[in-house]
């Protein structure tokens, strides 16, 4: 048997999608290991926190109430004393800007392996962890010759646990070398941030280079507007500046995780693809029928997008 123990993030009062997508990862792994999911909550509202994350295949949820928003040598020291205390065989960390700054320093101090960006897990006699490479072009598995192992997931690669459960909620103090925190969160500002999130949208409308000219990006806004939708793109758009950055979709924008993502004009590129085929279903629109986001695409229109989607705007309007 094999216990886990799963570090959830929180920002600004709220738990990260990534929370609730460790919470699956690590119920999975407890699956194949036979042994007890724990879940650490650090700082913020840690009571609240819990109640959100009481989930079926949690068995407990260990809260640390230290300071309100994440702290590198809060998380790193906290992370240390309940693996200590809990001796779990994996660490489980979002695969973000916060669980990248924390998890090396973790795993050196606790002497483990550290296995990045993990898209898939799995427990057969010892630890096998899938990873994506050279551009998402090549998957990769990863068999970690070590009892024990901490590892970070990539976010919208597991689905979001939902299902309610009756974890045991147990608070958890240990001794801070108030010595070692060299740094606090004096306060937050929005860099390049616009008037939505991409990613916490349920349907997105995303355009690509097939568009052609920056004034036709008001066509596929239409669209938008007709489904209710909200607008997104791919890199070359946010390259050329016809949207801003907080609007691209893929490995250097954002990981999107939609109902509903409706491609326009977007060829498929594998560094698109990475964050945004975690969407329910995807629908492509491209003149190329050999295009590759026709092969993740549940539905697929080929045509000229300038005929194609005033079709739709009809339609949907």
């Amino acid at each position: 048997m094999s216990d886990v123990l799963a570090v959830v993030e929180h920002r600004r009062g709220s738990l990260r999608d990534v929370s609730f997508e460790l919470v699956t990862a690590g119920a999975d792994l407890v699956g194949d290991t036979g042994g007890d999911l724990h879940l650490a909550v650090i700082g913020g509202d840690v009571d609240a926190f819990a109640e959100e994350l009481s989930l079926a295949g949690v068995d407990a949820i260990h809260t640390v109430a230290e300071g309100d928003e994440f702290n590198h040598d809060v998380s790193v020291q906290a992370v240390e004393a309940l693996t200590e205390e809990l001796d779990p065989t994996y660490v489980l960390m979002g695969n973000t800007v916060n669980g990248l700054d924390y998890a090396p320093a973790v795993a050196e101090r606790l002497d483990l392996p550290l296995v990045t960006d993990a898209i898939g897990l799995q427990n057969d006699g010892g630890l096998v962890v899938t990873r994506e490479m050279y551009a998402s072009k090549v998957e990769s598995t990863v068999t970690v010759d070590a009892e024990r192992a901490a590892v970070t997931v990539r976010p919208g690669e597991w689905e979001a646990a939902e299902e309610p459960g009756e974890p045991a909620v147990e608070p958890f103090a240990f001794d801070l070398d108030e010595s070692l925190v060299r740094s606090r969160v004096t306060g937050f500002e929005e860099v390049g941030s616009g008037d939505v999130d991409i990613a916490d949208a349920d349907v997105l409308v995303s355009v690509g280079r097939g568009i052609e000219e920056e004034e036709n990006i008001e066509l596929v806004e239409e669209l938008a507007d007709a489904l209710g939708a909200t607008l997104s793109s791919s890199r070359p758009i946010v390259d050329n500046g016809w949207l801003p950055k907080d609007r691209q979709v893929g490995q250097s924008g954002k990981v999107v995780t939609p109902k509903v993502y409706l491609a326009i004009g977007i060829s498929g590129a594998v560094q698109h693809v990475a964050g945004m085929k975690g969407a329910e279903t995807i629908i492509a629109v491209n003149t190329d029928p050999d295009a590759p986001i026709f092969d993740i695409a549940d539905y697929g229109i080929v045509g000229d997008l300038f005929d194609v989607v005033p079709e739709l705007i009809d339609q949907f309007q």
